[in-house]
């Protein structure tokens, strides 16, 4: 990953949540030329899209906690502590949709909905 995308406040990561992985894979593919490498997980197969060789984005299905939900695009802001951030963000008044919880050899991540109901995603990347 970019080291630019790894400061405190820099968009870093997008990631599609979908109901059709394949297709999603096909479309985005012939309209942008991405390449799709599938990663098997334990809990699931998640796809990480790249453009020129790098990691920019990822695709997986909508994970049960979240169904229902349209397939939508999400965005993360890296942060130094995702956990501060948590909690200032309630403070604020918005709302965690999903308070920070790790990704193994990733980092930790949240969700939050802000008070005028808008959803972004933190993350603070392992140090490597």
């Amino acid at each position: 990953m970019n080291e630019n995308f790894k400061q405190h406040g820099a968009f870093s990561w997008c990631e599609l949540m979908t109901t059709d992985v394949d297709s999603a894979k096909v479309f985005y593919s012939k309209l942008f030329g991405w390449e799709a490498e599938d990663m098997v997980l334990p809990e699931m197969t998640y796809t990480v899209v790249k453009a020129g060789g790098e990691g920019i984005g990822g695709i997986m299905s909508i994970p049960k906690e979240a169904e229902g939900m349209p397939p939508k695009w999400g965005a993360y802001v890296t942060v130094d502590d995702v956990d501060a951030t948590a909690k200032t963000a309630e403070q604020l008044g918005a709302t965690l949709c999903l308070p920070p919880r790790d990704i193994p050899d990733v980092g930790r991540f949240c969700v939050i909905q802000d008070p005028q109901g808008a959803v972004i995603c933190a993350i603070t990347y392992l140090k490597r």
